[in-house]
Parts: C-alpha cells; structure tokens; sequence
C-alpha cells in the first residue's frame, strides 16, 4: 500500500517526517501542496481520512486565516475546505495518507502507526 505525504520542505516537522518514512524503508509519493494544492474531494477525503473536522486541519496561526474571517465558528466545511484549497498554506503540515488512514505529523511520531 502506497504512502503519500502533503509535504512543505521549508517545514522541519514535514522534512523530519519524510526522513521518518523513509528511514523506515519506504519512498512515499511527495505532494508540495504549496506548488500542488489538494482539489476540495482530495481535501475532504484526507479530512475524512484523519477523522477530524475541517477547521481542524486549518492552521489558525497563518495571517489568512484571520484575513478571511475563517475564525467564524458558524463556517460549515465547505467554506473552509474552499479557503484550504485556494490558500494551501493554510493546511497543517504534513500530512500523510496510507490506505483509508491519515495522520498530520506534528510531531512526526505521529505517523509510526501508518508505517507497520
């Protein structure tokens, strides 16, 4: 089963997780999703994936966040998964798919469970 990682290398939390993968023998297929955003389905089904809320997978710390109101607790998801796709810095960083399972590798231990 393959692994992808939506990977920013200017992160180190991103760059550590990589290397975790690959230290544990695999070559993920590595998405910069700042050059190459998730489309709004790729976006649902890696939330849907990781079981969490779309404003879970929003960092609130990035100025577009607060830019584009995105801190109205009354956004359903649509709204934020649109505003993830068209301002990918947005989304937590990394993330990693394998199968039906994902996790966000912060800290980069985080993924271990998807590597056995």
């Amino acid at each position: 089963m393959s692994i992808t990682i939506y990977h920013n290398p200017r992160c180190s939390k991103s760059r550590q997780t990589l290397a975790l993968i690959r230290d544990r023998g695999f070559e993920p297929r590595v998405v910069e999703y700042l050059r190459q955003p998730p489309t709004r389905q790729e976006l649902k089904r890696i939330i849907d994936c990781l079981g969490i809320a779309a404003r879970d997978v929003i960092r609130s710390s990035e100025p577009e966040y607060r830019s584009l109101g995105l801190d109205d607790a009354s956004l359903d998801d649509s709204v934020l998964i649109e505003a993830a796709c068209e301002h990918p810095r947005l989304l937590q960083r990394p993330i990693v798919l394998r199968g039906e399972r994902a996790r966000i590798g912060r800290p980069p231990e985080a993924v271990e469970d998807l590597l056995t």
